[in-house]
């Protein structure tokens, strides 16, 4: 079963390798971080012209061994999608753009409401701008994520359910989805929304309880240390891995028909964040697992269970996990 799973992921791979990207000049915002650099390298791998821009923000997850094995067709630009003057000839000079750029952390977002809201809508206006000025057609893919949604009024939850969003970085991430739509719509510029589920795999912080809660368990394992989980753990969440991630913006780039559409990117099993952790720890072969009380700032925040549907992006994109 697992060599059966491997043969359909590299079969994936390089199918998506021999697309449409192929010679064309990819900016990606926030190119260092998880997310943006394994895209920059499989855009590589596709035979892309890649430029990276990234702030490397030390709160962020930027790091620029995450792109060490690039190769020459990979051009790194130390910038802020904040400074229009220098984002605005980048977004000119490329084909596509894929606006990783953020300000991931919920609780920083709680702690810093307004650098929250620079990153994630400013920069937001900021990319569609510089698309909207350039005078040729540009493709964007601009990240979302599933917790825009908040508490859940219906399950699974779909791109039509209600969004009451718990904490600000996911109620910025929501006002940026509206964002593009609204270009997309004024303005006729090629934007597609993709709201990824809790992601996980290489290139992730896993140092840090502020960035997705998955990646620090196998941080936390790998050290030996126990992982905590609030209250029972029995909260329901959906963990995608990293090349499914990155076939879903592949494949968003390549079909006209994703234009102007928002889509779950989520993965077909949901588990419980206990569960996460108790096969974290028993696949990485160390560590423990214990439930600690839930701290006041995060029950909060919490959201309860997140059951979502890829219904969406099956039928109208042909993107699965696998």
């Amino acid at each position: 079963m697992v060599d059966s799973m491997i043969d359909v992921a590299d079969a994936n791979r390089a199918g998506r390798r021999a697309s449409q990207l192929a010679g064309k000049r990819v900016l990606i915002t926030g190119g260092l971080g998880f997310i943006g650099s394994n895209l920059a390298l499989e855009m590589v791998r596709s035979g892309a012209q890649v430029t990276v821009l990234d702030n490397l923000d030390p709160g962020g997850g930027g790091a620029i061994h995450n792109v060490r094995d690039a190769g020459r067709n990979l051009e790194l630009v130390v910038g802020d999608v904040l400074d229009f003057e220098a984002l605005s000839p980048l977004v000119t000079a490329s084909d596509v753009v894929v606006n990783c750029a953020a300000s991931t952390s919920h609780p920083r977002s709680m702690r810093e409401p307004l650098l929250d809201l620079d990153a994630n809508l400013r920069g937001t206006l900021n990319v569609l701008e510089a698309v909207r000025a350039t005078g040729h057609p540009v493709r964007l893919v601009h990240l979302g994520t599933t917790t825009q949604i908040g508490r859940l009024s219906s399950v699974p939850a779909d791109e039509l359910h209600p969004e009451f969003p718990t904490d600000v970085y996911s109620a910025n991430k929501s006002v940026s989805e509206k964002y593009v739509l609204i270009y997309a719509q004024a303005y006729g510029i090629a934007g597609t929304v993709l709201r990824l589920s809790n992601t996980y795999g290489p290139r992730a912080r896993i140092d840090s309880a502020e960035f997705t809660f998955n990646n620090y368990f196998v941080g936390l394992a790998i050290q030996g240390l126990p992982i905590t989980v609030y209250g029972a753990g029995d909260q329901l969440r959906n963990a995608l891995y990293i090349d499914d991630a990155v076939g879903a913006i592949v494949m968003a780039l390549g079909s006209d028909a994703t234009i102007g559409r928002t889509y779950l990117i989520a993965h077909d099993d949901h588990h419980s964040v206990r569960a996460i952790a108790e096969h974290t720890v028993a696949a990485v072969g160390s560590g423990s697992v214990a439930s600690v009380p839930w701290p006041a700032d995060r029950r909060a925040t919490d959201f309860g269970d997140a059951v979502l549907s890829n219904r969406r992006a099956r039928e109208e994109m042909g993107w699965r996990p696998t």
